[in-house]
């Protein structure tokens, strides 16, 4: 019968593909009360019912929940040392996100943000997919492992915004030297280390970041492309000398990454035990100049030389009247589906270690991609083309099953992809900050918000709360106004984070700098900007115990809204 079914309904409706099955399920009256159901099947019309009868009501499924989280990137924490890192600051917040009533933590990428090419610590220009950014390795969790010294502590340095190359020139030699301390060590921590290096599951990318790492610290080039052709093409021989030569430098780059890793799981598993899950971020694309890519060639749309042919952007945009020029090179999908996309699943594996959810970001490349060709110098230039689509994700729910993933659908959004993302039963997304240009038919406007959501004030691509209404246009001030029966400009955040909060989306996140109502200095990125992002902390005189207000009035808000 279940075939003759699929088959009756294909016709207009998407056919239904074993991912289908692990999506999440949606509730149907015998999802509740399948036990009572079966009572009632043996009862004939007009016949009593059970004495018991009136308790057969619903029970809610767990995985329909609603929940609220923030969005706060750990280099934003306070710190001593010009960033923040994976310290007591990190367990600090997670104690007021659970006195605040959230369940959910989200940051943005942890690669290493890419240090050449001016990319300015963007989490989405890192130069290895998979590697943890050891620049938020906390110097004060080493002294507790005992691997520095308190006295080799750096003198604190005030910086209200993170300078990352005034960073890493701080931290980069004190994390080298607990390294080389932890692989000269033994003992418990070191025997976690070899554990950490022989686990299949981090080897498969940990070794080519570790070489590609080697070699550019050797030769010290803009691009792998400037390599010399053995190590360029990666001959055995060539890896061999480089190995020889650098054998220090790879152990010392694999015990930093272990550091990163043992720090990062500790906050996780504090996160977990106060029932906080933490999502993370993926980007779609990867940076050229990567282990990722050098490693990889063969699946990526490279010439003969490993030059890219095309690469990422997106055409002509609110942010940009020319589109955005990314410039990542794009991937040979086809080389990808005759390897059964082995490279994302390790990569989703990977994000699985990390997180316990997470978003891909610009999801809609995955049914309609923008191609630009490398030559060009503005993105307006390309042309779409056709995505893996559904073969991606039957590929990666055979290899590693069910996965929690956010569907980023911003921008130009397109039948196919919205077809991609409800078939695979992730979330998308809303953004309130959007809602109030255009009609009624806005998707972003409360009204129009579908359960299966994530609804944002705003992103880290978008402005504060403030400094968006301050800037806003008085046409949209007026939509506003009148849609939140506003009756004076009192405290915009609050109302805009209340709406959020009151929207029938299963999950609404809210930035931090929302939650302490700053204005457009506290924005964390412009898109289509190269320079002064990233760099937003919170000061240095606001700590977490002194948001006790701002938590209980959220917890209030969550209460209400169904949400702790």
């Amino acid at each position: 019968m279940a075939l003759t079914l699929t088959l009756s309904i294909s016709v207009s409706f998407p056919q239904v593909h074993l991912h289908s099955l692990k999506s999440k399920p949606k509730p149907t009256l015998s999802s509740f009360t399948s036990a009572s159901s079966n009572s009632l099947a043996q009862i004939s019309v007009g016949e009593d019912l059970p004495s018991n009868y009136g308790d057969w009501v619903p029970k809610p499924d767990p995985e329909l929940r609603r929940r609220a989280g923030i969005l706060l990137h750990p280099t934003s924490f306070r710190g001593p040392y010009g960033i923040g890192d994976l310290g007591d600051e990190a367990f600090r917040f997670i104690d007021w996100l659970h006195d605040s009533g959230c369940s959910l933590w989200q940051v943005l990428p942890l690669v290493p943000p890419g240090r050449k090419a001016n990319e300015e610590g963007s989490p989405y220009s890192g130069q290895d997919a998979n590697c943890g950014n050891t620049l938020l390795i906390s110097l004060e969790q080493l002294v507790e492992d005992g691997l520095l010294e308190k006295h080799e502590l750096p003198k604190p340095i005030d910086a209200e915004r993170v300078n990352f190359s005034l960073v890493a020139d701080l931290k980069d030699p004190l994390i080298t030297k607990a390294a080389e301390r932890l692989i000269s060590s033994k003992g418990e921590l070191k025997s976690q280390l070899e554990n950490f290096r022989r686990d299949p599951n981090i080897s498969s990318w940990l070794e080519d970041a570790a070489y590609f790492a080697a070699i550019d610290d050797s030769l010290n080039t803009f691009s792998w492309y400037n390599w010399p052709e053995p190590l360029r093409n990666r001959r055995l021989v060539a890896l061999e000398e480089i190995y020889q030569q650098k054998q220090h430098f790879i152990n010392v780059f694999i015990a930093q990454q272990f550091l990163f890793q043992r720090q990062w799981q500790k906050v996780r598993n504090y996160a977990q035990s106060k029932g906080i899950r933490i999502m993370g971020d993926m980007p779609i694309y990867v940076g050229y100049h990567s282990a990722d890519v050098w490693a990889n060639k063969n699946q990526f749309l490279l010439n003969r030389k490993g030059f890219p042919l095309l690469v990422s952007g997106v055409p002509p945009d609110a942010f940009s009247e020319t589109g955005q020029l990314w410039g990542s090179p794009l991937y040979d999908w086809n080389a990808m589906e005759k390897e059964g996309y082995s490279w994302w699943i390790r990569r989703i594996r990977r994000a699985q270690n990390l997180y316990d959810e997470f978003r891909i970001d610009h999801f809609r490349g995955l049914a309609g991609f923008w191609a630009v060709p490398s030559e060009a110098k503005v993105a307006m230039v390309g042309k779409w083309k056709v995505g893996p689509g559904i073969s991606f994700f039957d590929a990666i729910f055979r290899a590693v099953g069910r996965i929690n993933i956010i569907a980023e659908d911003l921008g130009v959004i397109t039948e196919d992809v919205v077809q991609l993302r409800k078939s695979i039963g992730a979330p998308g997304m809303a953004v309130l900050q959007f809602a109030f240009g255009g009609g009624a038919d806005n998707p972003h406007l409360p009204h129009n918000h579908e359960c299966n959501q994530v609804v944002y004030t705003g992103t880290h691509d978008n402005d504060t709360i403030e400094g968006w209404w301050e800037t806003l246009n008085q046409e949209e001030k007026t939509n506003v106004s009148r849609y939140l029966s506003l009756t004076r400009e009192g405290d915009m955040s609050w109302a805009l984070i209340q709406t959020a909060l009151a929207s029938v989306a299963q999950t609404a996140i809210i930035p931090m700098q929302d939650v302490l109502g700053l204005g457009n200095s506290a924005r964390m990125n412009i898109p289509a900007t190269q320079f002064g992002n990233w760099g937003w902390r919170i000061a240095s005189s606001v700590s977490f115990d002194s948001l006790e207000r701002e938590a209980a009035r959220l917890q209030e808000m969550l209460s209400m809204y169904g949400r702790l």
